[in-house]
């Protein structure tokens, strides 16, 4: 459903970690702010596209509870000024650090992800959307999809392995 957004993010923080490393000789600092949620139209595009791309097959019941999570939780979201502080204040810094974090839960996911196993992260994941997650789960390899959605399509023949 998002695998595509958070693999675009794991791979924007890898490449500015390298960067930053490829940079230093030259005395240029690269640094990664990493956002939570912030009061935005983000929620709802995401659930939007999440919908159109995949509600009406098998991810139909996980999009729907995503929506509803991103409802729910667009309320409680602090304002997009506490993301532009942090630009600022790493901008200002005269050695800055190497990733700043703000936003709604963003701190806390990543405690959490440090102290976590895989397995245990995605099971708090999966109890936060509210998922039926099976005894077994099936090893599924999807086929990629056309269209102008991105990501794999598991509707379409998928092989078991």
């Amino acid at each position: 459903m998002g695998g595509w957004y958070h693999a675009s993010k794991f791979a924007l923080e890898a490449v500015s970690d390298a960067l930053r490393n490829e940079v230093r000789q030259f005395g240029i600092d690269v640094i990664v702010v990493e956002p939570g949620a912030v009061a935005s139209a983000w929620s709802g595009i995401a659930a939007d596209e999440a919908e159109r791309c995949s509600g009406a097959g098998p991810y139909g019941p996980m999009v729907a509870k995503f929506r509803a999570w991103q409802t729910n939780t667009d309320r409680a979201e602090p304002p997009p000024s506490v993301i532009r502080d942090l630009v600022v204040t790493a901008r200002k810094a005269p050695e800055p650090e190497t990733r700043y974090v703000g936003g709604g839960s963003a701190e806390q996911l990543i405690a959490l992800r440090r102290q976590l196993s895989d397995r245990q992260f995605d099971d708090v994941v999966t109890d936060n959307l509210q998922l039926v997650r099976p005894a077994i789960a099936p090893k599924i390899v999807g086929v990629p999809h056309g269209g102008n959605c991105r990501g794999f399509d598991v509707s379409r023949s998928p092989q078991r392995i």
